[in-house]
């Protein structure tokens, strides 16, 4: 779940401007050759406004009292690169390989609305690597990993929809975890279409002014806090699954590189790390173990898929990734009766010391995961 932001679908220019791909790890790019961009609470500074097409490399500094994300974005807010959680007095360095064309440097104080953006023309045609066949492969089969999610999500949430409109609590409940299970899976990809998000997956704390909570953490609370299904939760099932039918038609067009499948992993491991660990996703529920798995289950797939060529460029990181995916697992195993069952212990029974383990193991996939796309495209 990431923070909402407006949405404007531009069709024509989306049409005509392409990412080719986008790196979250560490730049070897030097600072005289990056772009410089301080944020702050109310501004957005960068050191460049017009760059030659290729790679763009941003040093980033935030000055801020909150955390803030930093996007490099189309005019009609599709994103290129990014990078959540940057928190005060934090640095980052976010590469991206750009094509020539009109884009903006975002920075959003808090992770909410549109930011502050300053304006980027990248020219010049830029030079463009030949692709290893096995990356192709790689993307081609994540591509269908991204759809098969979505296409056995729609089913499962149509059983918890039907659950909530017979107003039947203790089947709704049952059916509401195992919906959200492909969503979890595939997030980054999901989440770059901006507006399917917001209606389907936003929490309470990351409401924009004036907007309406809809989707599964709605229905949560309904659920579980106020213990009963009204007649405005039984249309809102309704919505969810009419956006997830949406999300599930356009997952074959979403723009997917070898980069951001391994910085989509990544991304993933953040989501577990600020959402699930924290026990903040599924409050009301306490169903956090079960996105917890999902999101570990998505990375381990686009890495597993990424893994032939990595290997052979830094097979020393992909023996630790391996080490790091075998120890979470293992981790995760012990919080459920069968290593196959996705019938995880209510996360408000997992001690401190339990979640401080969890995060531990987490934090050490993190480290190595950053490292994957540089690998990827050595």
């Amino acid at each position: 779940m990431r923070a909402v932001r407006p949405i404007a679908i531009a069709a024509t220019a989306a049409a005509a401007l392409t990412a080719l791909s986008a790196c979250t790890a560490k730049s070897d790019a030097k600072d005289g050759d990056a772009i410089q961009v301080t944020a702050a609470d109310t501004k957005c500074d960068t050191s460049a406004k017009s760059v030659p097409a290729g790679q763009v490399t941003l040093k980033i500094e935030n000055k801020g009292s909150r955390a803030t994300e930093v996007e490099i974005v189309f005019p009609d807010d599709r994103i290129v690169s990014e990078k959540e959680n940057i928190g005060p007095g934090t640095k980052y360095t976010l590469t991206a390989e750009v094509k020539a064309g009109s884009y903006e440097i975002a920075c959003r104080p808090g992770m909410k609305g549109h930011g502050v953006r300053q304006k980027l023309d990248v020219t010049g045609s830029g030079a463009s690597a030949k692709r290893n066949p096995a990356l192709d492969a790689a993307v081609a089969g994540y591509r269908q990993y991204a759809q098969d999610q979505a296409d056995e999500t729609v089913p499962l949430a149509e059983t918890f929809a039907k659950a909530v409109q017979a107003g039947d609590l203790a089947a709704a409940k049952k059916a509401y975890a195992p919906s959200r299970l492909g969503w979890e899976r595939t997030e980054p990809v999901a989440e770059s279409f901006g507006d399917i998000d917001p209606k389907v997956d936003t929490r309470a704390d990351g409401l924009e002014d004036g907007q309406k909570w809809t989707g599964w953490h709605r229905l949560e609370k309904s659920l579980w806090q106020d213990k009963k299904i009204g007649a405005g939760d039984k249309k809102l099932a309704a919505e969810l699954v009419t956006d997830l039918r949406d999300w599930q038609h356009r997952v074959g067009k979403a723009e997917i590189t070898p980069t951001s499948m391994a910085n989509g992993a990544k991304e993933l491991l953040d989501e577990v790390a600020t959402g699930k660990v924290t026990g903040e996703e599924d409050r009301y529920a306490h169903t956090d173990l079960v996105d917890f798995k999902g999101n570990v289950e998505g990375a381990q797939k686009a890495y597993e898929l990424l893994k032939p060529v990595a290997a052979k460029n830094d097979s020393a990181l992909t023996g630790e990734l391996d080490k790091q995916f075998a120890a979470l697992d293992k981790l995760l195993d012990k919080y459920r009766p069968a290593k196959d069952s996705y019938d995880f212990v209510s996360y408000d029974k997992v001690g401190k010391d339990q979640r401080k383990e969890l995060s531990d193991a987490v934090n050490a996939l993190a480290e190595p995961l950053s490292k994957l796309a540089a690998a990827v495209v050595k």
